[in-house]
């Protein structure tokens, strides 16, 4: 008798994500085979099996994850290690990691690790822990020379993170949600999402069922955080208004809008070369001819270029730029943030630091 169907449901689903990271290593090694030398040489070492982490907070997610990468990265010849973070944001926050910590080690993950981080205030509680957290897996990262981190985002997560978007009003991008495949600082493919297309019940259902022990965050039931709100009192809404579905349906158009924009991303990186004239400047004209969906793009791409931080940016200050294009009246300059400045000079667009 196989495992029972969460189980097995999660089981495939990182088993697919290590092979995919197995191909991507073996693709960026290269063939080695012909550097020089005996085969045979005893003083050359085999190097050591590649190691994937496993991010896990001790919720049903990541503990689910954290499993299913036990179990499945020693047949494919895979070291499979965890990290938890301690955001200290609750009293006790260091003992409940480092309970989440021995859970890891009792699935037999080697190498594990407990972080304590400091969370700053920027961009609000949510974003401050999210790049505290971010910056901590990273470094473990680094430091063990793994290849990737497997994180327990869910489909359920997914159709959040689109609706939050969809309120910021902030574009296409902000609906593409969460990707499968994110990279880090010189690794563009270190986060892996094994689990974007399973909803957050088969995760808990698996824990339940191999007896695993769970930690609710009580920060993910507190109406404070936008998210917690969403996920307890909005989209129950949309589904009772809409009926089911909409989860699947959101995660759908995450996959839909990632695929539009990325096919967007490209085209503007490539009009943007075009645009420009012998001395680099931005034609307006030549911008003018473009869609405004392309055109936009490359006004956000210049503005980052000249040393605005892409974080700070948002649809209104391209709005304004793009008016010197679109609807240009002798208006004065555009600031931007990081000091930022965009004008439209005898034909040209200039976009520099003020």
């Amino acid at each position: 008798m196989g495992p029972h169907p969460a189980v097995a449901a999660i089981r495939l689903a990182v088993r697919r994500v290590l092979h995919d990271i197995l191909n991507d290593h073996s693709g960026s090694a290269g063939d080695t085979s012909s550097s020089g030398g005996s085969s045979h040489d005893s003083s050359h070492a085999r190097p050591p099996s590649p190691l994937v982490l496993v991010a896990c907070s001790g919720g049903a997610d990541s503990m689910a994850l954290a499993s299913a990468l036990a179990f499945e990265a020693p047949k494919l010849g895979i070291r499979a290690g965890g990290v938890t973070v301690d955001h200290g944001l609750q009293p006790g926050s260091d003992l409940r990691a480092e309970e989440v910590a021995l859970r890891l080690r009792g699935l037999s993950l080697d190498p594990v690790e407990s972080i304590a981080v400091t969370v700053g205030r920027e961009g609000g509680p949510e974003a401050a822990a999210r790049d505290a957290r971010y910056a901590a897996l990273d470094a473990a990262a680094d430091r063990h020379g793994a290849l990737a981190v497997l994180l327990g985002h869910t489909r359920d997560d997914q159709a959040e993170t689109v609706l939050l978007g969809l309120a910021r009003g902030s574009g296409i991008r902000s609906l593409s949600g969460m990707a499968a495949v994110s990279g880090g600082p010189g690794a563009a493919r270190r986060y892996r999402r094994p689990f974007l297309q399973l909803d957050r019940q088969t995760a808990r259902k698996a824990c339940m069922v191999q007896a695993l022990p769970v930690w609710d965050d009580p920060h993910n039931a507190d109406p404070a955080y936008t998210r917690s709100r969403l996920r307890h009192e909005g989209l129950p809404a949309l589904e009772k208004a809409l009926g089911k579905g909409v989860v699947e349906a959101l995660a759908r158009t995450a996959q839909l809008s990632r695929d539009d924009a990325d096919a967007l991303d490209s085209w503007a990186s490539q009009a943007a070369a075009a645009v420009r004239d012998a001395a680099g400047l931005l034609e307006c004209a030549k911008l003018y001819a473009l869609p405004p969906a392309v055109r936009r793009r490359v006004l956000r791409r210049a503005a980052i270029e000249a040393g605005a931080p892409a974080g700070s940016l948002f649809a209104r200050h391209i709005e304004e730029v793009d008016r010197l294009i679109t609807g240009w009246r002798g208006q004065g300059a555009i600031n931007l943030p990081g000091k930022v400045v965009a004008q439209r000079q005898g034909g040209r667009l200039v976009i520099r630091q003020g």
